[in-house]
């Protein structure tokens, strides 16, 4: 813990901006993650990866490489297939669809970058130079990477067997839609696409497994965002009962939800760390990650809207084409699919969310993971039909949102809306731009020939999926150690429930640890993801906290012989309220209730308390996003000159980890908005493959963040916390685009996708 004391606010943690506690050892260096496990006698993983998009393989010769001083093993894909089961799919497929994955593929590769073998050797760079070594003829085989010519009849399939390459399909909606658009005013048409990223998180992936023979246990290490799930796929999967997994995340560089599913290369090293007894290690290279690491967004969407000539939307139909990769057939779309209507109430719709695999690396879960797709439809519909009808972005919006007393609020994809008050937050966002005093400078300057413009993104998202646990231990000495089934990997969970344990038990936040990430400490968890970690891990550490107290007010009542209500916990200390000089300090009543003696009042010893938490629902938080920008004519730059953010996450339990949450989902929304496109030809080569060719953002080409506030608590969650961590990723790109198209209007520019570059711009204003 950190040595700073921390300071309360009103009396109370939560709510004040604590700073968090795992900083010095990152700022000092003294972080360990994957890389840094040093065990004697490891062996280091090198795969083989195909060049080709698609292709069978024919023969793989090894001898070269067995030959190299060093090299232990070469394994194949049907080597691999008799060792462990193969990985399935985690969502329903269309009838007939067979998708089953083993680390190392034993048939065809289907995409760049696909194990066609592995080389285990003493070193690393052993492993590597072994594996060039290693030769595979292939029968290449047409490839698509296109989502949208996946579809197409003539289209290369992808999973032998199946009639299509399309995986599967979700419809919802509910209203009468052909009435909507049979009475509209106007009817308004939009096809966009939303590119595909790659998670930058800055350590890349990792994993070192161990098997002890003598007590037959596997401890896994491993760059990960959920440790209790690798467990679990290692007992399915590999055969290694689930209580003799020990899976623990170190520090964990950055994961972005990219690091929240259960990578092949990860059962590969629990395999074979099983079968050679000896240390097995893969650290991801950067280059493997830009072919290997799940990938975000790639989703071509096709909405039209019904309108009045007011603005007000009747009826919508909106097409997401989910471009799912090689693997996996993971549904995020379907995400986008249940979040089509936004903030708005739009009684009829109706949704098509289609899964199609292509050759190219999967899709799964990046930061929203399907809800900033949404948000961008929404608001780019919305800004489409200010534009056709010649109406103001405010008022079409105010006239479009569901009301604050409609909540919770059902929408007509069938998702319960928690809490909202949207009209509040857009309020805020005006006032404190200066909407007005704005419009009139954005008028000026457009008079003066500057091409200028403004642009809302308004957002809500569903957050907080599962359950998790919560566990609070009372030691003799009165120090508390809390452990949570989340998994923080630089988040800052450690320092926000150390905050409500110690509001809960009135003691000092310096007397509280936080323990998370290792299974052999918290024996059940979820992980952490979908912005749960404060919202969903903090719910069950304060029902588990408050349990504890429940159990030191009765030990205090006891002691002092009063009615346990008559007990308040504060200043590390019960007292009986109203009679503060009748008290007992709370490392008394912690030894008491640990003490050798009978115990007082009879009651139980010990002051432990575990909870489970699971919510009624869903959370949503929800913003509005402003961003003005200013275009360089001669080189189709985009300067956002200022830009502003009103987010509401409920109840705030620490204000700087929200603001840090804020400020990293902006930095990787710009990404999105200006400047990352993972980029893959027809054939399915790679095309953004390195750090020279995929542009992330860099701090310096960001604005200063005007960040500001509403609090609208969940009814959902004991504390009334909300997500936070998706904000900026789900509010920046519509703003961004909203405010670029706003100032190409003069040029006749009404529609441009992402990314923003700074050519596209430059062509788009040649004409």
């Amino acid at each position: 813990m950190s040595s700073k004391i921390a300071e309360r606010q009103n009396g109370a943690y939560v709510g004040a901006p604590v700073r968090r506690v795992n900083d010095p050892k990152f700022v000092t260096g003294r972080g360990t993650f994957v890389d840094d496990i040093q065990l004697p006698g490891t062996l280091h993983v090198a795969f083989v990866r195909s060049p080709h998009a698609h292709a069978r393989i024919v023969t793989i010769d090894a001898a070269a490489a067995l030959d190299v001083a060093g090299v232990h093993a070469v394994v194949t894909g049907e080597e691999l297939a008799e060792w462990m089961r193969p990985d399935g799919p985690h969502d329903p497929l269309l009838p007939g669809r067979d998708l089953h994955r083993f680390p190392i593929t034993n048939d065809k590769a289907r995409l760049v970058g696909d194990p066609v073998a592995a080389v285990l050797a003493d070193s690393v760079q052993t492993a590597y130079d072994a594996a060039e070594l290693v030769q595979v003829e292939y029968e290449v085989l047409p490839a698509v990477a296109s989502a949208v010519a996946a579809m197409e009849a003539d289209a290369p399939i992808i999973w032998d067997g199946w009639d299509s390459n399309i995986a599967w399909k979700w419809e919802a909606g509910d209203g009468d839609v052909e009435a909507a658009f049979a009475n509209a005013d106007h009817t308004v048409e939009l096809e966009l696409e939303y590119q595909r990223v790659a998670s930058m998180f800055l350590e890349t992936r990792g994993v070192l497994a161990r098997w002890d023979a003598g007590t037959e246990e596997l401890t896994i290490w491993s760059s990960t965002q959920v440790p209790h799930r690798v467990r679990t796929y290692i007992n399915d999967l590999v055969g290694i009962p689930e209580h003799h997994v020990r899976s623990i995340a170190p520090d964990v560089g950055g994961g972005f939800g990219s690091k929240g599913g259960v990578y092949p290369e990860y059962l590969f090293a629990a395999v074979m760390a099983h079968r050679t007894g000896l240390p097995v290690k893969w650290i991801e290279t950067r280059s493997e990650h830009f072919v290997a690491t799940n990938q975000g967004r790639d989703q071509v969407q096709r909405v039209r809207a019904a309108v009045t000539s007011e603005g007000k939307i009747t009826g919508m139909t909106v097409q997401v084409i989910s471009n799912c990769g090689a693997y996996g057939a993971a549904s995020v779309g379907q995400r986008t699919g249940m979040m089509a209507s936004g903030p708005y109430d739009i009684e009829n719709m109706a949704v098509e969310v289609i899964g199609v695999m292509t050759n190219t690396t999967p899709t799964a879960a990046y930061r929203g993971a399907g809800r900033p797709e949404a948000a961008y439809l929404c608001e780019r519909v919305i800004d489409r039909i200010c534009i056709d009808l010649d109406l103001d972005p405010v008022a079409v919006r105010r006239m479009n949102f569901v009301a604050p007393e409609a909540f919770p609020h059902r929408s007509a994809t069938g998702v319960l809306y928690d809490s909202g008050e949207y009209d509040r937050a857009l309020s805020v966002a005006l006032d404190n731009l200066g909407w007005d005093d704005a419009m009139t400078a954005q008028r000026a300057a457009r008079d003066e020939g500057r091409i200028v413009g403004t642009g809302i993104g308004v957002y809500c998202e569903f957050a907080g999926p599962g359950w998790d646990s919560g566990e609070v231990r009372v030691s003799p000495s009165g120090n508390i150690t809390v452990m949570s089934g989340i998994s923080p990997h630089g988040q800052g969970n450690e320092t926000s429930l150390a905050q409500i344990v110690a509001d809960q038990l009135g003691v000092p936040f310096e007397t509280i640890t936080v323990k998370v990430n290792d299974t052999a400490i918290v024996p059940q968890g979820i992980g952490t993801f979908g912005s749960r970690g404060t919202a969903i891990g903090g719910g069950a550490v304060l029902l588990a906290a408050q349990r504890a107290a429940e159990k030191v007010k009765a030990f205090a009542a006891a002691m002092l012989e009063v009615s346990a209500d008559d007990i308040e916990l504060v200043d590390g200390e019960a007292r009986v309220a109203g009679a503060p000089d009748r008290s007992v300090p709370f490392n008394r009543i912690a030894r008491t209730a640990h003490a050798m003696a009978p115990m007082p009042g009879g009651l139980e010893p010990g002051l432990d308390a575990q909870a489970f938490f699971q919510p009624d629902g869903r959370q949503f938080p929800f913003g509005v996003h402003i961003a003005q920008v200013e275009i360089n004519p001669e080189t189709g730059d985009i300067d956002v000159t200022r830009y502003l953010s009103v987010d509401d996450c409920g109840t705030i339990i620490n204000p700087l980890l929200v603001e840090g949450q804020r400020i990293g989902g902006l930095a990787q929304g710009f990404g999105q908005a200006l400047w990352e496109h993972m980029k893959f030809d027809d054939e399915g080569q790679v095309i953004s493959g390195t750090l020279m060719d995929y542009a992330a953002p860099k701090a310096t080409q960001l604005p200063a963040f005007e960040l500001h506030a509403t609090v609208t608590p969940s009814p959902f969650t004991p504390h009334g916390a909300k997500g936070v961590g998706e904000a900026g990723t789900t509010g920046a790109p519509p703003a961004i685009v909203n405010a670029t198209i706003d100032a190409l209007r003069g040029h006749g520019v009404f529609h441009v996708d992402m990314p923003l570059t700074a050519e596209k711009i430059w062509r788009l204003l040649q004409g």
